[in-house]
């Protein structure tokens, strides 16, 4: 009896084949993300997560109190085998295996996430039953690393405006007047002091500036701004109407009598509030110049987190006050400015030509959601060649504005920014006939709605099915599963996903050979013949517009509302496997299609 006790208790210890573990854990925004992996011994394998009925128990995944989540494979190689006992074709992992879990991250409250993984193991002659394997995640701060990196580049952008902004002319002729009052109003020591104050003042005030746009619109409403077609129109019109402002149509000014006030008020007053009204007078006459870059700036943090216009503001205001406290330090260094001249008109003309193409960008979602076809990606593509070779047209002296000085001959650094323009345009031009231009694929408008790609006759090219029933009736008759692909008109990652990875020839080919391809816009502004009445979260909702009925889909059904998310589908519409969310990894996406 003791021999058979000791040898049951080597049996246990050897008979477990697969090692889990939490590899790991992370908060990226409201979500959640978990990664499971499987160490699978040799000569044992791991059942896949899809098997057919009457077969082995398939890998579930399960997570406390939380009944909709993702799920899609990391890492591992899918195989597939004839089992004679079970005479069907099983799906399983040799080796090792990686799950990701994405969840909404209000569940893990207190900062840990619970579930389990029940799943089957075998190997030539054994199979072992089912066992339930039971984990804990601890997540980090909510704050995740790539929200962080978001806000991180807006500031670099904001940095990159105000440096911008100071060689606009309502700026740079302004330091040298200002740094030299500091100087003559104080000894040397108590006029860097004075300087740095005025430097923060500038600082505070545009920072305010950025946290006034969150009070007013509220956090939810700036993350649904980036996909608001009316709310895209008015950013376009905006951008325009600064682009037409530097060419010199017109100069955009704030009333002069709010600097005269500011600036009498600035100089009857002292201390520290003398210095913030003098900031707010150069706010105030600055404003034709730096308005349409702090507009362009609002508007880029406009969809990302609460705090994004406040960052971007404030890389904006310490590039801007940079220079006013420095030379307070430094005075010497002011004797080396160059003075102003024709090259600051230069400058503004340049950023409006840049403003033009980035403007093109916000016409283009609200074109997309209403359906005008206005702006098809030829289109688009060819504005931007004309842009850009405009500006490099002009950048090499072959004309100039009406309000420009006359110049004679260009600068090096002016023959290389002119080179770069117009090497870009070049670079765009085989967009004209279908070319991915993978550089620029989440600005420009989607290949779909290019009207003639080379190379692709259009009799070869089927159109995709309208509805969800539409796809899976094309599929039960062509014996093909359904691919859900809910997308969005204002989404960049969608962009990005359908041009290097729904391009690549081998995703392409997979697709029509193994699906059948129905795109949901999530942002379409379609009317349906009649809205739909939903119950959602207790409540009666309205579905008014083809986007809100597909957004509703996805949230209802799959428990997500990000995009890209792919989901695969059985003839008879049920799901099959996890959903894929955006991962620019196409042998991973491949490996998803083969589950």
């Amino acid at each position: 009896m003791l021999f058979l006790m000791v040898s049951a208790a080597c049996m246990g210890q050897l008979v477990e084949p697969v090692h889990w573990r939490v590899a790991a854990t992370a908060a990226e925004g409201d979500t959640a993300v978990v990664r499971l992996e499987a160490t699978v011994d040799e000569g044992w394998h791991l059942y896949g997560t899809d098997l057919p009925d009457g077969g082995p128990k398939p890998t579930q995944f399960a997570v406390k109190g939380i009944d909709v989540f993702s799920l899609h494979l990391a890492e591992g190689r899918l195989q597939t085998t004839y089992d004679e006992n079970f005479m069907m074709d099983l799906f399983f992992f040799a080796g090792k295996a990686v799950w990701e879990l994405r969840l909404p991250l209000p569940a893990a409250a207190g900062g840990a996430i619970e579930g389990t993984v029940e799943y089957m193991a075998c190997n030539d002659m054994m199979c072992l039953p089912p066992t339930t394997w039971e984990w804990t995640a601890s997540l980090p701060s909510p704050s995740s690393a790539s929200s962080s990196t978001s806000l991180w580049w807006l500031f670099l952008m904001g940095l990159l405006g105000g440096l911008l902004a100071i060689f606009t002319p309502c700026v740079w002729p302004v330091i040298p007047m200002t740094v030299s009052f500091f100087m003559k109003r104080s000894a040397n020591g108590r006029a860097v002091k004075e300087a740095l104050l005025y430097g923060l003042s500038i600082i505070v005030i545009y920072v305010g500036l950025g946290l006034l746009v969150t009070l007013l619109f509220g956090a939810s409403a700036l993350n649904d701004i980036a996909t608001n077609a009316v709310v895209n129109i008015l950013f376009f019109l905006l951008l325009v109407v600064f682009a037409l402002s530097f060419f010199g149509a017109f100069e955009l000014t704030l009333p002069a009598s709010w600097s005269t006030r500011l600036d009498e008020k600035a100089r009857s007053t002292s201390g520290v509030l003398s210095i913030l009204l003098m900031a707010f007078t150069l706010v105030i006459v600055s404003f034709s110049c730096t308005g349409p870059i702090i507009g362009t700036l609002l508007v880029e943090a406009a969809g990302k987190s609460l705090l994004a216009p406040a960052v971007g503001m404030l890389g904006f205001a310490v590039a801007l006050a940079l220079p006013f406290s420095l030379f307070a330090m430094f005075p010497q260094w002011m004797q080396r400015l160059p003075r102003s001249g024709g090259w600051m008109d230069s400058f503004k003309v340049v950023l409006a030509f840049l403003e033009l193409a980035l403007s093109l960008k916000f016409f283009s979602v609200a074109d997309l959601a209403y359906g005008w076809h206005l702006l098809d990606r030829e289109v688009f593509v060819a504005l931007w060649v004309v842009i850009f070779a405009l500006l490099g047209f002009y950048l090499l002296g072959l004309f100039r504005f009406r309000h420009e000085e006359k110049t004679e001959g260009i600068g090096v650094l002016r023959f290389l920014l002119a080179v770069v323009s117009l090497s870009f345009a070049v670079y765009l031009l085989p967009g004209l006939w279908g070319a991915p231009l993978k550089a620029v694929s989440a600005f420009a408008p989607p290949i779909s709605t290019q009207d003639w790609v080379m190379g692709r006759p259009q009799a070869d090219v089927s159109p995709q099915p309208a509805s969800i029933d539409e796809a899976l009736q094309q599929a039960g008759q062509t014996g093909r599963r359904v691919l859900l692909d809910f997308s969005g008109y204002g989404c960049v990652n969608c962009r990005k996903m359908e041009a290097k990875v729904l391009s690549d020839p081998r995703v392409a080919e997979r697709l029509q050979q193994q699906y059948v391809v129905v795109t949901l816009i999530v942002d379409d502004k379609t009317r349906l013949p009649e809205p739909l009445v939903v119950s959602e979260n207790g409540k009666q909702k309205q579905l008014r517009t083809v986007g809100d009925r597909n957004s509703w889909i996805q949230r209802s059904t799959y428990g997500a509302n990000a995009q890209p998310y792919y989901v695969k589908l059985q003839s008879d519409g049920r799901q099959t496997g996890q959903a894929y969310s955006y991962d620019e990894d196409i042998d991973k996406f491949l490996n998803w299609l083969n589950e």
